[in-house]
This record gives structure tokens, C-alpha cells and sequence, in this order.
């Protein structure tokens, strides 16, 4: 619980963030609701926009992982905008007793200008992390994904990453765990790590495979554990090209 609270804290300050910024701008003509109704309207929009972001970069991390981060984040803008714009719809009709329909595609316009700069600015923010380069020979996972490992695996050495629905199974050299954590979040911190995704559900590291083998134009990776991991056809041609097999 702990370790969930302090992943929450820097998207809190982000909400806060951008939600009080926006109150102090007021656009839209929303300084007519004062303080502190205007606050808690956009906080509450920002905390409703990322919580529906958050589900859609878990769909795509997981559907289509090898889309571009642009198309990604045009994509979220656009389907973020509809639960947001109902939101804005149903406060009107609190505050105001009715609200005309027709006026729907416009509010859903400028809810998703708005969906468009924040999703922007987290993508330059995310773009602009340095890369530092490590020594893939003592190279360690980031305290993200180490310091949720039982303390009997957090000096193990990573072999792969297993996605179970909402679960992260993380293979050692001393076993295996199941923790609450998105594979996408989980690679990100093996960054440092000499390893690849080899499947929307798999990252392995790389000396982790013992023996490589073909099927139905499939190829499926051994590791020195024994355990099959399959290569999907997206992955395939990035593996081949790094010399993976």
C-alpha cells in the first residue's frame, strides 16, 4: 500500500498541478463559479482525464505496443474527451437545471484541446528523461519495479517478465513472484537491463536465453530455467535484427 501511495504522488501533483492552473486561467467562462467550486471542477475534470488515460495507456501498452508514441497519445486525447465531456455535461445540468444537447459536439471540441496540450506536455516530459548508459553486467532494475520484489529476489538477477491480467510474474535466478504492476511500467524499469520485449505479455533479458527454436513460423525462446517464451510476429524482426537469433 505504501509503495502504491508514493507512484500516486507525482501524477497527484501533476493533478493538482494543471487543475489549479487552470482555475487561475479560467477559461471557458468557468471564473463565474468562484472559489472554491472552480478549483474542485477543473481538479475533479484532471483526476477524471487521468484516471481514463491511465486506462487507455494499459490497453494500448497492451494491444498495440508497437504503435508511435503520437499516434498513442492522439489516440488517448480523443477517447479521453468522451467520459470528460460527460462529466462537464452532467455539472452543467446540475448547476444549471438543463443543458441543450446540441451544444455537445462543442464542448466535446474544447474538452479535447485541453486533452491534447496535457497529453503533449507528458510526452515531452517523458522525452526529455536523460538516458543514462550502464554496464549491462551490473546494471540494476530501477527501485520501481526492485522495491515491490520480496527481499529474497531483490539482488536476484531478472531473466523475464511475465504478464498475468493485472499481475507482473518476475522470473529470477533464485524464482519467481507475482506483483501488482503493468508490464509497460515493469520494462521501463529494466531499462538499464540488456533484455527486449519478445511478446505484448513478455520481456526477457537476453542472457536469459539458452536456445531458440521455429514452429508455424513462430520462433519460442528457452530460457536456462526451462521456461518457453513465445516471440509474437511483432516483435520478431527487432529481435532478428539486434541478433537475438
Amino acid at each position: 500500500m505504501i509503495e502504491r501511495l508514493k507512484s500516486w504522488g507525482p501524477n497527484t501533483a501533476v493533478i493538482l498541478a494543471a487543475g489549479t492552473f487552470l482555475s487561475i486561467l479560467a477559461p471557458y467562462e468557468t471564473g463565474q463559479l468562484g472559489l472554491p467550486w472552480i478549483w474542485l471542477y477543473w481538479t475533479g475534470l484532471m483526476a477524471l482525464g487521468w484516471t481514463c488515460g491511465n486506462g487507455c495507456t494499459w490497453l494500448f501498452e497492451r494491444y498495440a505496443p508497437d504503435w508511435p508514441k503520437p499516434a498513442t497519445g492522439l489516440a488517448t486525447s480523443i477517447l479521453v474527451s468522451f467520459p470528460v465531456t460527460i462529466a462537464v455535461a452532467l455539472l452543467q445540468l446540475s448547476l444549471n437545471g438543463r443543458f441543450p444537447l446540441y451544444v455537445l459536439p462543442m464542448i466535446y471540441f474544447l474538452v479535447w484541446v485541453i486533452s491534447v496540450a496535457v497529453v503533449t506536455v507528458s510526452i515531452l516530459i517523458e522525452n526529455s528523461r536523460p538516458n543514462t548508459v550502464t554496464d549491462p553486467d551490473t546494471a540494476r532494475p530501477l527501485p520501481a519495479l526492485a522495491d515491490k520484489l520480496p527481499p529474497r529476489l531483490r539482488r536476484a538477477d531478472i531473466l523475464a517478465l511475465e504478464a498475468e491480467d493485472h499481475y507482473l510474474r518476475v522470473h529470477t535466478d533464485r524464482g519467481d513472484c507475482l506483483i501488482l504492476m503493468r508490464l509497460g511500467d515493469a520494462a521501463a524499469a529494466v531499462a538499464p537491463l540488456d533484455g527486449a520485449r519478445t511478446h505484448r505479455s513478455w520481456w526477457v533479458a537476453r542472457k536469459a536465453v539458452d536456445q531458440v527454436s521455429r514452429g508455424d513460423g513462430r520462433a519460442t525462446l528457452t530460457l536456462t530455467t526451462g521456461t518457453e517464451v513465445p516471440v509474437s510476429r511483432t516483435y520478431a524482426p527487432k529481435l532478428r535484427e539486434a541478433g537475438w537469433y
